[in-house]
């Protein structure tokens, strides 16, 4: 038997950064994705976000690569949320994805816990860059949002 703890703090927007995440959707579509990942047999850890983004700490299980797993996330999410909105939902394309060590499990959640305080002080766009860079991933500008 293996053991693992893979831990990834998860971070993607709505296409085009719309704002269609409101906060009467906001708590169903955490609560949605939360059983999305449970149904993958990963852990959902902390999820949050804001009207136009969200975070998640979760743990993943060694059998599915991230890739996958945000693509059943997304979709499986999507179609759900575009019920929920007349059809005016959709996630971006891209996502970022950072391991997160366990020491660090308490400060992740902290700060994504705080998401709407931290937005206000901080745009998504600048707490993107910032991300990419801490975490030294090169990236392009006009490719940013995909």
């Amino acid at each position: 038997m293996s053991h693992t703890n893979l831990l990834y703090h998860i971070v993607f927007a709505t296409k085009e950064r719309a704002p269609l995440i409101t906060n009467e959707l906001r708590p169903r579509l955490h609560e949605y994705l939360g059983g999305i990942i449970k149904g993958l047999e990963g852990v959902p850890i902390e999820i949050n976000g804001t009207a136009d983004h969200v975070h998640i700490l979760a743990r993943l299980r060694p059998t599915i690569a991230v890739s996958e797993f945000m693509s059943k996330l997304k979709a499986s999410s999507s179609g759900w949320a575009k019920r929920q909105t007349r059809g005016r939902f959709a996630w971006q394309a891209r996502f970022a994805a950072f391991t997160v060590s366990e020491s660090q499990v308490d400060h992740v959640r902290r700060y994504i816990g705080t998401q709407e305080e931290h937005h206000r002080r901080h745009s998504f766009t600048d707490e993107f860059r910032s991300m990419l860079k801490a975490n030294r991933l090169e990236f392009d500008e006009r490719n940013l949002w995909g």
